[in-house]
């Protein structure tokens, strides 16, 4: 097998693509990687059989797909760094189909998009990529240490980048606007409903739900829950109905289930309408957990950069 027929393997793949046979596409292109030794070729098929996987719905092969590419453009050498910007951006726009389609899809854009390089490349050339990972904190269960880094990323880039949902966290976490909080939900809920992302429809029976408004909507109630908590140790629960979207009914049943599910430290007041908050006492192992956590992602950063400055050098 020559070069001219390793080429024609290639316009073939990309020709079954191009007539919709993603599988059979899917395929030629694998056989082609492994015969090319061109590595900006093999690149471009690596990118086409991703698309492939995506367009079959193959979600843990384009996943798979996904972190080879990762791989490569993380540690080739482009003719610029603008470039590699531009190749992480174009990375992370596909990865949006696999992320809001895979089980753990949740966690794993976390992963990808809030690592240093990839966040860069979103605040200075794509920061409508900030909506997919905002969402992403706020309907994940477990909070992550990485939470209170991205609210800084939000406070610095609230004037320069508006989009609802990164505005309700700045709401909440920066400027305490729980007024405002409440307003930016109702436009969340309208941005979810007409994100092709976020906007996932599921049918049952003769209905159709979106379950990542559902996720988000609850999850928001929560953290402008936990948020005014920690400001006021009585509260008024006609107020706090208010600023979460809830009528009383509703909303006196969400915080009872709340209290019971969560072990919040919590006690309701009937005759008074109130919610009454008990001292909150740091917990120590907890603290020292969060803070572990942090100290590891911060030396995996720093031996990283340390591994990528001894590559460099040999190449000077």
């Amino acid at each position: 097998i020559g070069p001219d027929q390793i080429e024609a393997l290639y316009q073939y793949a990309k020709f079954q693509f191009e007539c919709g046979n993603y599988s059979g596409a899917a395929d030629y292109l694998h056989q082609y990687r492994a015969l090319c030794t061109n590595s900006e070729r093999s690149l471009s098929a690596l990118w086409g059989k991703l698309a492939a996987e995506i367009l079959m719905q193959n979600w843990d092969i384009a996943l798979e797909e996904l972190n080879r590419l990762k791989e490569i453009i993380d540690s080739k050498s482009f003719s610029s760094p603008l470039n590699q910007v531009q190749s992480r951006i174009w990375l992370m726009h596909w990865s949006l189909f696999i992320f809001f389609n895979h089980d753990n899809g949740r966690t794993q854009i976390i992963d990808l998009f809030n690592q240093d390089k990839y966040l860069n490349a979103i605040q200075t050339s794509a920061p409508h990529l900030l909506r997919y990972l905002a969402t992403a904190f706020i309907v994940n269960k477990r909070r992550r240490p990485q939470f209170k880094e991205f609210i800084k990323v939000i406070q610095q880039d609230q004037c320069s980048y508006k989009d609802p949902i990164t505005e309700f966290l700045a709401c909440v976490y920066v400027n305490y606007e729980f007024d405002g909080a409440q307003k930016k939900m109702k436009e969340c809920e309208e941005v979810i409903l007409n994100d092709p992302f976020l906007g996932k429809r599921v049918e049952e029976g003769n209905f159709s739900t979106v379950p990542l408004k559902d996720e988000f909507l609850e999850n928001a109630r929560l953290f402008i829950f936990e948020t005014y908590c920690r400001i006021h140790q009585r509260i008024d629960m006609g107020v706090l109905f208010e600023k979460l979207n809830l009528n009383y009914e509703e909303g006196e049943r969400w915080i009872v289930n709340l209290i019971r599910n969560s072990k919040l430290d919590a006690k309701i007041d009937s005759k008074t309408g109130t919610v009454i908050m008990e001292p909150n006492r740091p917990n120590v192992y907890e603290q020292l957990i969060d803070h572990t956590k942090a100290l590891q992602g911060r030396t995996y950063k720093l031996v990283g950069q340390l591994l990528e400055h001894a590559q460099a050098q040999p190449a000077r």
